[in-house]
């Protein structure tokens, strides 16, 4: 009989020990491929969206807040700002492109957003089914906004007051969807797209009666030099602020980082507890077959042999356990994906990352590493003496 038959049959003659290690090793790399599957969704998130995006202007407050409100739409707005000294802005030599925003409602939890061409042009959005809106309260969606929301070219939908909730319906006009987005890969996907004087005729029917203010601008800067003299030209001689992307994306990932870090510590001391796990059992088991180890011994099995059948018992505990943690950690992730209420930052667990095979190895490694010492000790074993004992 083969060493590794040996070693299954053995591991399963004892099956509640069995179990137990492998459902240690399972929940440690469950909550490790858990981590890595979010934190490189996340982070790709956070890069794809910010990808062309040098700067934030908006109205003063948080700047991690205007960030995630004009980037990832996963906040409310700090305030808006004066069109006018949005516009002035804008026309600065500093600044190649800017962006208006204007936000204020929603569409069964999905932003609508007032924009331009600029926008188009600073995602390279293209349309997968009719066009992109060129009248009031026409709209382009996102592909997964049509999807959810079963809209195609030709429907009408009202929007509601407010970034989330319906309570608060604009029944005086309604939205024409006059094309969907080819599916772009980042938070486009999960928006509905219109004109600014749409957002601004929404909430006033005399909308020339009042100042207009947008909710903020997204900057392309023209040159190298724009990175001093234009943020700190915002921040000290205007109403609003300048916020940075970049910076602000690196502290939101650095607090995220600390709870992960926790996770991933917390992760590790499981799988090291799995490790003295098995090999407790092993060791246990070694001292209860030491008569069976030396009958094979007499049957012309070799040191090797008996050292080969302990180390695979412990790789097959451990890789049992890999396995199935893997498993377990990307079906959570989509679970927790699906029941997620924002959409603009939603995971999924059906994607695989070449970093995983990393949890492959580390579940050889802890099955060699528990099943050394016992490995040893049955290669070292005296038969004289065992039989002599029995």
């Amino acid at each position: 009989m083969s060493p590794l038959k040996i070693s299954w049959k053995s591991l399963w003659s004892k099956p509640l020990s069995a179990a137990l290690n492998i459902m240690l090793v399972a929940f440690g790399t469950g909550i490790l491929t858990i981590l890595l599957l979010a934190s490189k969704q996340i982070g790709d998130k956070l890069e794809n969206n910010a990808k062309d995006i040098d700067l934030v202007v908006g109205a003063k407050g948080s700047p991690l807040q205007l960030i995630l409100s004009s980037i990832y739409y996963i906040d409310f707005p700090t305030g808006n700002i004066p069109l006018k000294e949005a516009m002035e802005l804008a026309r600065s030599p500093f600044v190649k492109r800017a962006v208006p925003l204007a936000l204020g409602d929603n569409y069964n939890g999905i932003r609508i957003v007032g924009t331009d061409s600029n926008f188009v042009s600073l995602y390279h959005l293209q349309t997968k089914q009719g066009k992109f809106w060129q009248q009031d309260f026409e709209a382009t969606v996102g592909s997964a906004v049509a999807k959810a929301e079963k809209l195609k070219v030709g429907d009408t939908f009202n929007g509601a007051h407010g970034l989330t909730g319906s309570s608060d319906i604009h029944e005086s006009h309604h939205y024409k969807v006059t094309g969907i987005l080819e599916t772009q890969g980042n938070v486009t996907d999960n928006l509905i797209l219109t004109n600014i004087a749409s957002v601004w005729k929404m909430h006033d029917e005399h909308e020339n009666d009042i100042p207009r203010e947008l909710t903020s601008l997204l900057i392309q800067y023209r040159s190298p030099m724009s990175v001093a003299m234009f943020p700190r030209m915002v921040n000290e001689t205007t109403n609003m602020q300048a916020a940075s992307p970049a910076q602000e994306s690196t502290r939101l990932f650095s607090l995220i980082g600390v709870g992960v870090d926790t996770l991933q510590w917390f992760a590790v001391l499981i799988m090291l507890i799995s490790a003295i796990s098995v090999f407790v059992n092993l060791y246990n088991s070694l001292k209860e077959r030491n008569y069976d180890l030396a009958i094979m011994r007499t049957l012309g099995a070799s040191r090797t042999k008996l050292f080969l059948i302990v180390i695979a018992e412990g790789m097959m505990l451990t890789l049992a356990g890999t396995i199935i943690g893997i498993t377990l950690g990307h079906l959570a992730l989509e679970f927790i994906g699906k029941n997620q209420e924002s959409s603009q930052a939603q995971l999924t667990g059906f994607v695989l990352l070449y970093d995983e095979i990393y949890l492959f190895f580390t579940g050889l490694a802890i099955g060699i590493f528990a099943a050394i010492l016992p490995a040893i000790q049955a290669y070292r074993s005296n038969i004289s003496k065992i039989l002599a004992k029995n």
